[in-house]
């Protein structure tokens, strides 16, 4: 199998595995906030809390992410499918069309996610095309009210219901 048809198949099975799907946020060296859409997102320890993301090398803000030292991981509600069509886009100025504001840790934090961990970088591992970001959470929230968004099939959106049946408490 050619390398090309190694990398579509691996698309392909990698978009058809169900996954949440987050924003990424930090500023930049002259503190404008950036934030992309990640979906390679997974948790990595418990004592101490910690998670990680991967960032392509190719993304104008892998600079920002990279060197600023920290980051916030917003989980997305179900309902917010326009805040990931526009951190997934090329607009320059994602923030301009959503509430946000800096938290404690000078940190852009997105109004409406699910959770919320705000992480100082632990480590940055270069893992071919992409840079792995492994971060130490120093801050978290939750709104046990919302549920997260789901991505399957290349598409995101809600949970299904009949995955409530009866609906389970978040917490």
């Amino acid at each position: 199998m050619q390398k090309a048809e190694q990398q579509e198949l691996f698309k392909q099975i990698m978009g058809n595995y169900p996954t949440g799907v987050t924003i990424v946020t930090t500023t930049d060296e002259n503190g404008k906030p950036v934030g992309l859409t990640v979906n390679s997102f997974a948790s990595v320890s418990l004592d101490p809390l910690m998670l990680l993301w991967s960032i392509d090398h190719r993304v104008s803000s892998l600079k920002a992410f990279t060197e600023g030292g920290k980051f916030a991981v917003h989980v997305l509600a179900g309902e917010q499918q326009e805040l990931c069509k526009t951190f997934a886009s090329k607009v320059e100025d994602r923030f301009s069309g959503c509430d946000w504001s800096l938290s404690e840790n000078g940190l852009p934090i997105l109004d409406g996610a699910f959770g919320v961990f705000e992480c100082k970088t632990f480590k940055a591992i270069e893992a071919g095309d992409h840079t792995v970001l492994i971060g130490e959470v120093i801050d978290l929230q939750v709104t046990p009210e919302k549920d997260p968004m789901l991505y399957h099939r290349r598409v995101f959106g809600p949970i299904p219901e009949e995955f409530y049946t009866p609906k389970q408490p978040v917490l």
